[in-house]
């Protein structure tokens, strides 16, 4: 009988997210676990950037002295750090079987594991403007899906997911340029006429699946005392024919087993062949 009302659920949340692009599986992850991964990085971080892990871009020559995010950049790609503590951790819950069957059923395909990051978000700090996660990962054919994990109660006051409902069916724009002053990343994409941002409030624990299509982002963290933490991480289908070159280093299913993926070619929807930095 568990089993058939866990079915019966995932079919109603897929449905659901097939039409809005967008679902939350609620409570997917336990508070200690949550508060593993939230101790697990609080502590690498305890004394600021971690060389080698943490985004630090140009010296920290994008953050400015009284920046939060200065002390609080996000981690890339933490499951390639074996050698450190947040990287078993990372890994672990990259590859966790719960994830898997949300991540296949909206894919239609096996998942394959290919990039991790952590987010501290703390007081004060800038959001990320409204963007398209495959536009840095290109994948083909289809596109990418992200499981973004609440390590904190993730609401409008602390700068909370947003998402524009229904373009998960759009081509991948070309950004412009986004308001530094509200949004640490450089990008913007503006949602087409007729659609508008919804903020999607999670809870710690809670895991917010969208495709790579789907615009999205995050307002700033307008809390004086709230951090937003999360972490989150990023799946192509195993019948991917291309995929970023910044991803196709160390990519894994599920089941433990290695992949390899032709790196991107062509041209960008910017009409540029440079590759793009991971967002």
């Amino acid at each position: 009988m568990g089993d058939m009302i866990a079915t019966d659920r995932l079919a109603a949340e897929f449905d659901a997210g097939s039409r809005d692009g967008y679902f939350v599986a609620r409570d997917l992850f336990t508070p200690e676990e949550v508060a593993e991964i939230r101790e697990t990085f609080m502590e690498m971080n305890a004394n600021g950037p971690v060389e080698g892990l943490s985004e630090i871009v140009g010296g920290r020559g994008e953050y400015t002295p009284d920046d939060p995010l200065r002390f609080y950049p996000r981690m890339m790609q933490p499951h390639f750090h074996p050698e450190l503590p947040v990287g078993p951790v990372a890994k672990k819950y990259m590859l966790d079987p719960r994830l898997r069957p949300y991540l296949r059923a909206f894919m239609g395909d096996e998942p394959v594991a290919v990039q991790s990051m952590f987010y501290f978000k703390p007081p004060m700090a800038r959001g990320q403007e409204l963007h398209q996660d495959n536009y840095y990962l290109r994948v083909k054919p289809g596109t990418c899906m992200a499981a973004w994990l609440a390590i904190d109660d993730a609401d409008f006051e602390n700068g909370g997911m947003k998402v524009v409902p229904g373009s998960q069916d759009l081509e991948i724009a070309c950004p412009s340029q986004a308001d530094a002053s509200i949004s640490f990343t450089t990008d913007f994409v503006a949602p087409p006429e007729g659609m508008s941002a919804v903020h999607v409030d999670l809870k710690a624990g809670d895991v917010l699946f969208f495709n790579g299509s789907i615009i999205h982002g995050s307002s700033p963290n307008s809390s004086a005392t709230r951090f937003r933490r999360s972490l989150i991480f990023h799946y192509v289908p195993l019948s991917s024919e291309e995929v970023g070159k910044w991803y196709g280093i160390a990519m894994e299913t599920f089941d433990g087993d290695k992949v390899e993926i032709q790196g991107a070619t062509g041209s960008g929807p910017c009409g540029t062949a440079q590759p793009m930095r991971p967002h």
